[in-house]
Order: C-alpha cells, then sequence, then structure tokens
C-alpha cells in the first residue's frame, strides 16, 4: 500500500513537474511577445507622431499649389485672348491690305 501512494505521489511529482516546465515555457513566451510589442509600439509611436502635423503641412502645401495653378490658368487664358486677338487683328490687316492692294490694279486700261 505505501508503495502504491509512493508511486501516485511520484506520479503526480512529475506531472506537476511538466505543468511547471510549460507554465515556464509560456511565461517565456509571453515575454518575449511584450518585448516584441513594445518595440513596436514604440516604432509607430515614433512613425505617427508627427503624422497630424505632416497631413496639416501636406494640405496647406497643396492649398498653395491650387492658388498657383489658379494663377496660372488664368495668365493661360490672358495668353489665349492675346493671341486671338492677334489673330483677328492679322486677318482684319490682311483682308483690308489685300483691298488696297486689289484696288489700284483694278483700273480700266481704257480710260
Amino acid at each position: 500500500m505505501v508503495i502504491l501512494v509512493i508511486l501516485v505521489n511520484t506520479l503526480i511529482s512529475l506531472i506537476l513537474l511538466y505543468v511547471a516546465w510549460r507554465v515556464w515555457q509560456l511565461k517565456q513566451q509571453l515575454a518575449y511577445i511584450t518585448d516584441r510589442l513594445t518595440a513596436y509600439e514604440s516604432c509607430t509611436h515614433a512613425a505617427l507622431n508627427k503624422a497630424p502635423e505632416n497631413i496639416y503641412l501636406s494640405q496647406q502645401n497643396i492649398y498653395n499649389l491650387r492658388q498657383k495653378n489658379q494663377v496660372l490658368q488664368m495668365q493661360i487664358q490672358q495668353v489665349r485672348q492675346i493671341i486671338s486677338l492677334l489673330l483677328l487683328g492679322r486677318q482684319i490687316w490682311q483682308r483690308y491690305f489685300r483691298r488696297l492692294e486689289l484696288t489700284p490694279g483694278k483700273r480700266t486700261v481704257g480710260k
């Protein structure tokens, strides 16, 4: 009977030793995971810490570019209008001077 108690106690001790070893391994894994997550959090914090400021600066830059683009669009439209006026003036000039050139040539020889 004493041998049976010793065997059961030994078996329970071995099972508890195995459980303790597994708990120790789990503790090691959790410590490793905790360290990795802390490092990831630190990196993400460093990367995202200035994100709002960078977003604001980007918005300002976009606004400035849009303002400059609007000014340039107006200038392009003005240049197009000037070119259109010059072409119209050239057409009128050519029509007027063609008529002047053609008018003296139309004189009749009999007069």
